[in-house]
């Protein structure tokens, strides 16, 4: 079983100090958009770029935002149950520095949005890119945390793999 050293650098109050960073900022962000922003509301910013509000009651891409209501329950679990087995790999695989750093932003990003659905029944989404016309889905700090620690997971299993 793998040591952690709590204190040092690489230890797990390091990591778990990096995922509540990634809270903090996002529920600051989207605090400042519930108080600016009423539903629906959206400024242009420049030409690819608008601050909106929009209410995600679904998963990515707001997959399952029609469903009844069930969803909500079924996200805050996984997000918990997400959240603890994050913190576990943490635990025992924090002297990986880039693995800890992907897990820390995913732990954030992740519970940032668990906190979301707790207190609204819906994950509050504000960045808005578009091109042409056409529109990404709006999305938040919590959701940017979570896809930089998935691209960090990629490209460490990546290097792992061409050092073995």
């Amino acid at each position: 079983m793998a040591k952690t050293s709590f204190g040092r650098s690489g230890g797990l109050l390091t990591w778990l100090g990096i995922a509540l960073i990634v809270i903090v900022l996002d529920q600051f962000t989207k605090t400042l958009i519930l108080g600016h922003f009423q539903h629906g509301d959206a400024r242009h910013v420049t030409g690819f770029f608008n601050l909106v509000r929009v209410h995600n009651t679904g998963a990515a891409f707001s997959f399952l935002a029609g469903a009844s209501g069930w969803q909500r329950w079924f996200f805050v679990g996984l997000g918990l149950v997400a959240a603890a087995f994050i913190a576990w790999m943490l635990r025992t695989q924090g002297h990986q520095k880039q693995f800890a750093w992907a897990l820390s932003l995913i732990l954030g990003g992740a519970l940032g949005n668990v906190i979301d659905r707790l207190l609204h029944g819906y994950v509050v989404d504000f960045l808005d890119f578009h091109l042409a016309g056409r529109h990404f889905p709006a999305f938040n700090i919590a959701d940017s945390a979570i896809t930089v620690g998935a691209a960090l997971l990629i490209l460490d299993e990546l290097r792992r793999v061409r050092r073995g």
